[in-house]
């Protein structure tokens, strides 16, 4: 199995898990956040999605647009607001497929590129920004279920008990 073979099917399995409990999003606290300030369970689903297909877009295509926007104006700013945790789970189904596509599609030897952006003062091989997804679903994965577990004292995991 070489890298991109690994790298897919753990994507997989980062999605999976992450719809898992992101559909555990009770309709009526899409909006709930634990405090003033801090993304509500919508926002952290939308910021999942979004910043996966910035990413995605930047790795593979160079693209820094969503940086662009997103660091002037943060986070907040971008998001827009968020009606219905349904309408999250499609997107985020969405950009997984675009991302599984685009990456499958993408040559294992251009992995070690670099993007480079002096003004954001980033470098980064190609293939440090994909596995970034992936530890950026299970980041937000748990911080899901944990404020899932705050509100509604229910276990909140992807994984059967």
């Amino acid at each position: 199995m070489d890298l991109k073979e690994f790298f897919l099917k753990q994507k997989q399995a980062a999605h999976e898990a992450s719809i898992a409990v992101f559909g555990k999003i009770p309709p009526e606290h899409v909006s709930w956040r634990p405090q003033a300030g801090m993304l509500s369970l919508g926002e952290i689903a939308r910021h999942t999605w979004m910043s996966e297909e910035g990413v995605r877009r930047l790795a593979l295509e160079n693209d820094w647009s969503y940086y662009e926007r997103r660091i002037p104006l943060g986070l907040l700013a971008i998001l827009g607001e968020v009606k219905s945790v349904e309408e999250e789970l499609a997107q985020m189904e969405r950009v997984h497929r675009g991302t599984m596509g685009t990456v499958a599609g993408f040559p294992l030897e251009r992995w070690e590129e670099e993007r480079v952006n002096p003004k954001f003062n980033v470098r980064r091989k190609v293939a440090v920004m994909l596995f970034g997804i992936n530890e950026h679903h299970v980041h937000h994965r748990a911080q899901v279920g944990g404020f899932l577990h705050m509100l509604t004292g229910q276990r909140a995991s992807h994984y059967t008990l």
